[in-house]
């Protein structure tokens, strides 16, 4: 017995993708010399040709749950029970019941590998079949929460890699092959969606970029090697010789010295206005062509925050552009695009990688900017190595939990900091005394894992305090699960002078400490007894083992103070 029928290569029935195509017009067989023992309906052309077929059968919603144990326990049943899916799914005005497609599969049960094999491997025309057109990156129907996204897009409606894994391959090649010449011409062409060398793209990568791109609400995204990268590229790319920039004067120091170092050499000139002084801004976008607005939102590392609608509006006016890092915020607690922005920087070394094992930056927006920013990026280089795209898919997984936890530890951490009387200042945007928290309430959702503050001491002083932490890791970066701190004026600038570092607005005592709660570490006890983990939970305000600060009556010790900056 033969049920060779409209096999197709029967897939999940949950999947949707698409397989090289290999059809050919050699083995068709008239669909009426197939043996059809089980009374199966096909609709349209009654041929079959003989080839795999790259468009995905649609099944009804829960089918494959639907079938007997008996038929779940035999691969070619399944095989079988997909091939009446579709001809259900043909028929939507008189279908078969799922009860009579259970039996109908239950019933062929005593199929024999041959057979099986056949059903698995049969050929079939892709006109006899209904399509789902299921558009790549569109998943606003069934996914209905950031988390969601974080875990499912780029994935779970079909990636250009075929394979039935639920996580993604990583495509380790350096080069990618054409069956024949006309199929490079096509894709030369732009009528085949291909690869053709490993720096213009890779598989994993496109997938993380998809991810990146849903978070964001973004057309398109570009995963380069480092925030650094991204952010120096998408400069040279978008701003002509002699284009004149804005930033403001809180900012990460190595994007600060790109612009008044490196960019003066093209011509290429700045204005620096504090991050709130709209006034400043408004001044240097009447007096200036300006080509681009860019700064961080919160800023590195006083956490100062954008007024992003706003700064899009007066900038798009003038016909200038509007790029904001967003790394401190995370796609979760801030969507720089919906407010206005053209596009938004990451370092996804951060927060989306989130466990300080890997190195890549990305910037989303519309399909022609990025565009633009891809075109030098593929001359200059730094393209991320598609094992580091993994891990960088893998963290997003969690990033939902993770910013989470972060946000509300940091609250925590930040209102016990100030309340304490040996720290001089608090800087986080959670903080009614902040200066831009009313705004920060109004653009983001969560104010991030990151609290800056200054200990009521000199350098030596805050030094102490920092030998003195028993968890967090004194060390640059931040976002992982790791708790980690570090102290600007010697991880940062300890190059420059004191008098250079009060110039750049960091003083000796500044610090910035970042304590992360993964899920699945966290724990609330912390008494001997109990089995010390990396991650703590958050202290109460009444008890602070983690920061160990000493008690206002102490004098002896210096006030804790954690720091953390990238």
């Amino acid at each position: 017995m033969a049920v060779s029928s409209c096999g197709a290569r029967a897939f999940p029935s949950f999947q949707c993708r698409s397989d090289t195509d290999f059809s050919s017009s050699s083995g068709s067989v008239p669909l009426h010399d197939v043996p059809n023992p089980a009374g199966l309906r096909f609709s349209g052309s009654s041929v079959i040709h003989g080839g795999l077929s790259s468009l995905i059968l649609r099944f009804p919603p829960n089918f494959v749950r639907q079938l007997s144990v008996k038929s779940r326990r035999n691969c070619s049943n399944i095989g079988v029970a997909q091939v009446v899916a579709a001809s259900w799914s043909n028929n939507n005005s008189d279908f078969t019941p799922a009860a009579k497609a259970v039996d109908t599969a239950a019933a062929i049960a005593p199929l024999d590998e041959e057979v099986a094999a056949v059903v698995e491997n049969a050929p079939c025309d892709d006109r006899n079949v209904k399509i789902d057109d299921l558009t790549r990156g569109k998943y606003s129907s069934f996914l209905s929460s950031d988390g969601s996204i974080a875990i499912h897009a780029g994935e779970r409606l079909g990636r250009g890699i075929v394979t039935d894994a639920i996580t993604t391959p990583v495509v380790n090649t350096s080069a990618y092959f054409f069956n024949k010449t006309s199929d490079l011409i096509d894709f030369k062409e732009k009528r085949r969606a291909s690869f053709e060398y490993g720096r213009y793209g890779n598989p994993t990568t496109v997938v993380a970029e998809e991810k990146v791109s849903a978070l964001e609400g973004a057309e398109s995204t570009l995963l380069m090697a480092s925030g650094m990268c991204a952010s120096t590229v998408m400069l040279l790319a978008l701003v002509p010789a002699g284009g004149h920039i804005v930033t403001t004067t809180d900012c990460y120091r190595k994007t600060r010295i790109f612009i008044e170092t490196i960019l003066p050499k093209m011509g290429i000139t700045a204005t620096v206005i504090d991050p709130a002084d709209i006034g400043a801004l408004e001044s240097v976008l009447n007096e200036k062509k300006v080509t681009l607005f860019f700064t961080e939102s919160p800023t590195n590392p006083f956490l100062r925050c954008v007024d992003i609608e706003l700064v899009s509006k007066l900038c798009h006016a003038k016909g200038a552009l509007v790029c904001i890092d967003g790394t401190f915020a995370t796609p979760l607690n801030q969507k720089a695009l919906a407010l206005g922005a053209d596009l938004v920087v990451h370092s996804a070394t951060k927060y989306l990688g989130g466990h300080n094992d890997v190195l890549g930056g990305c910037i989303s927006g519309p399909d022609k900017l990025v565009s633009t920013v891809r075109t030098l990026h593929h001359i200059l280089g730094g393209a991320i190595n598609p094992n580091a795209a993994y891990l960088i898919i893998r963290g997003m997984k969690t990033l939902h939990l993770r910013v989470q936890q972060q946000n509300s530890t940091a609250q925590r951490i930040a209102e016990i900091l100030e309340a304490h009387p040996k720290v001089r200042c608090v800087y986080y945007p959670g903080l009614p005394s902040h200066p831009e928290h009313d705004l920060a309430k109004r653009q983001m959702t969560g104010f991030g894992g990151v609290v800056s503050f200054e200990v009521d001491g000199d350098l030596l002083t805050t030094a102490k305090f920092v030998d003195a932490l028993k968890i967090p890791y004194i060390a640059p970066s931040f976002g992982g699960c790791e708790s980690i701190v570090d102290q600007p004026a010697i991880m940062s600038y300890w190059d420059l002078s004191q008098s250079e570092r009060a110039n750049n607005h960091r003083s000796q005592n500044a610090n910035a400490f970042f304590d992360q709660l993964s899920p699945g570490n966290y724990s609330s006890d912390h008494s001997d007894s109990h089995p010390s983990n990396d991650i703590q939970a958050p202290p109460s305000p009444s008890h602070s083992p983690v920061l160990d600060l000493p008690s206002s009556s102490s004098n002896d010790d210096p006030a804790p103070s954690h720091d953390i900056t990238y």
